[in-house]
């Protein structure tokens, strides 16, 4: 099964996030991709059976321009078929716009027909113990669902 696994990160602590998953999901036996989003094209996500997107929110929920551009690709794709899986962090200071982006790709996802694996995981700020921990209880839901 080929995952590809694409982040945003502006001071690594998604890029971190994705290193975990992408680990966990090369342990349970799958072939993991994982690209920044500054080098990849959504059409990528064509070539693969899990689509996994990791983004920060930052602020007021404005997406920055590279992972607007990446949204914007991402709405134009068919992903019929094609399963989901997003995740990322945000600071709770922002209330209602807390991890706002990962939720706008959660719908854009769900728009161009992907079905979603499991519910988004979100983190405050940069993952700590108990988050690795809930990373790696997501690898092993969906490394049960891919399997399945």
């Amino acid at each position: 099964m080929q995952v590809k696994i694409v982040y945003a990160s502006m001071t690594g602590n998604d890029e971190d996030m994705a290193e975990i998953l992408e680990e966990d999901l090369q342990d349970a036996g799958f072939d993991v991709d994982s690209s920044d989003v500054s080098f990849t094209d959504a059409s990528d996500y064509l070539n693969c059976d899990l689509c996994v997107f990791v983004t920060y929110t930052y602020g007021e929920g404005k997406m920055t321009d590279e992972i607007a551009d990446f949204y914007e690709q991402l709405k134009t794709l068919d992903l019929t078929g094609k399963k989901f899986f997003v995740m990322g962090s945000g600071d709770k200071t922002y209330k209602e716009h807390y991890c706002e982006n990962v939720f706008d790709f959660e719908k854009a996802f769900l728009a161009v027909g992907a079905e979603e694996t499991v519910k988004p995981l979100t983190v405050e700020n940069a993952p700590d113990d108990d988050d690795v921990d809930r990373i790696d209880a997501v690898a092993e839901q969906l490394a049960d669902i891919l399997n399945g």
